[in-house]
């Protein structure tokens, strides 16, 4: 029963707790405990905020004797990022430069969720500032896959990825600047929405006009990640891409059904990147079949698309150079190898480079732009292989079909990071297990706001290709 708990739905879950038949006190410290159990195993969590945790239970739990109105997660467990601040909790950021560094005040999706009667259980692991695709950093160790504890859960947002899977809390709030909730979702075999730019505010970024990452859902169920959405979503004064936000867009009439009659879907087997698994293309192959059998009419993109796999190379890592490199006189010895060369590879950029990735982020934008004139979604692979192996060294090249195929970004999560410059909402949904029993993944791309038609088109896949059931055995 504890593991049935553990791995309820969170709307199961808020369902059981508004009628009485779910104490949110046994249900939190039931998940306490599995933390506490597979925490040594995976280092999922950064922090655990054991006793805020039960004492907000108990209020929950008083709430509903109460007769008060209630939230639509009243109740239920979740946990945060820790690139995200949560009043009184540290947010490191994984890196020794912030180890002791206390937030004073909530980020915006905890806010909300908070608000919404949701209960955070605790901060999960991010590689140092989220610099890369695995998630393990010089302060908190290695975080590890619960599929394979050899292998990475992915990164950046491979802490909350782990613990969802795990069943340490139904629900968890991860960021994307090039890939960081989808590509821990499918090497976890999870769900993971990156929202459309400004739908979740992302008020923490740098430079908020030209910002790429986003905050969002991680869940196990798409229905979980809807519910969880609509809890974040709206506009934020700080963030200016959310005060442009018309409200995500009501489903499309023709997804109103249990089919997808009449809509179009563009399928793109590789983007940025030379090779794709076997198997991963086999379990794409399944997904683009059981879509079709609900009446999608699905075409291969035949356009030849510049992905501008080197000018993003060239708006990240000069970015990591300018945020780390004052860092170094102090910090250096103490910070991850791989950010560091990140860091020194963007210091080779000139400005020149700079505004002319910026100009090939516009070029990106229009040209996906365009392929949505003829399509209603996008869909790819998630990952172009499984997990990494968790000690991979960052700055190496990825073997895929035994050949080498250049960093992560080229090859392993190149389907990813485009649309974190175009700003289209992406979902990675589980599409298959492989023979190293690792998941595999689809990623499923939709129009600017039309998040909701992104998640029922994910629901309908879900339903017809269910994987909620699967367990890893930790």
């Amino acid at each position: 029963m504890n593991d049935d708990l553990l791995f309820l739905s969170a709307i199961d879950a808020a369902s059981l707790i508004r009628r009485r038949k779910l104490s949110p006190v046994e249900y939190v410290d039931a998940v306490l405990a599995a933390i506490a159990r597979a925490q040594p195993t995976l280092n999922a969590f950064v922090t655990v905020m054991a006793e805020p945790a039960r004492a907000s239970a108990r209020a929950a739990e008083a709430a509903v004797a109460d007769g008060a109105a209630l939230g639509p997660l009243h109740g239920v467990p979740v946990s945060i990022k820790d690139l995200i601040d949560v009043a009184g909790v540290r947010t490191t950021h994984g890196s020794h430069i912030f180890a002791d560094h206390v937030a004073a005040a909530d980020g915006v999706a905890p806010a909300r969720l908070k608000a919404a009667g949701a209960i955070i259980i605790g901060k999960t692991t991010t590689p140092e500032f989220g610099h890369k695709g695995l998630t393990d950093s010089p302060l908190q160790g290695i975080t590890r896959n619960p599929w394979a504890l050899d292998r990475t859960p992915g990164g950046s947002s491979g802490g909350a990825a782990a613990a969802v899977a795990a069943g340490l809390g139904p629900l968890a709030v991860g960021t994307d600047g090039a890939g960081s909730i989808r590509g821990p979702a499918a090497s976890c075999g999870i769900v993971g929405l990156k929202p459309t730019l400004g739908a979740v505010p992302m008020e923490t970024a740098s430079d908020v006009f030209a910002n790429n990452a986003y905050a969002g859902p991680m869940t196990r169920t798409v229905a979980d990640a809807a519910l969880m959405l609509s809890a974040m979503v709206g506009p934020d004064e700080r963030d200016p891409w959310s005060l442009a936000n018309p409200g995500l867009r009501p489903i499309t009439p023709l997804l109103a059904g249990q089919r997808l009659a009449g809509i179009r879907i563009g399928y793109i087997e590789k983007m940025a990147n030379t090779q794709v698994d076997d198997e991963v293309r086999t379990n794409t192959q399944a997904a683009l079949a059981a879509l079709a059998a609900l009446g999608a009419e699905i075409e291969p993109v035949s356009e030849a698309i510049d992905w501008i796999e080197y000018e993003g190379r060239v708006l990240y890592q000069s970015a990591i150079a300018a945020k780390m490199l004052p860092r170094f006189p102090q910090w250096r010895d103490k910070m991850d190898k791989s950010l560091i060369t990140f860091a020194e590879w963007g210091m080779g950029f000139s400005m020149t480079d700079v505004r002319n990735a910026e100009y090939a982020r516009t070029n990106l934008f229009q040209a996906m732009q365009r392929l949505f004139k003829r399509f209603d979604f996008l869909v790819s692979p998630t990952t172009a292989r499984t997990a990494l192996d968790a000690t991979f060294d960052a700055t190496q090249q990825v073997i895929i079909n035994n050949q080498p195929c250049g960093l992560t970004r080229q090859s392993w999560t190149a389907y990813q990071y485009p649309f974190n410059l175009t700003g289209h909402p992406a979902i990675s949904v589980p599409s298959g297990w492989a023979r190293d029993g690792l998941p595999t993944a689809l990623q499923i791309v939709g129009r600017w706001w039309a998040d909701a038609d992104v998640l029922r088109v994910a629901a309908l896949f879900e339903q017809a290709c269910p994987w909620a059931d699967r367990r890893p055995a930790l």
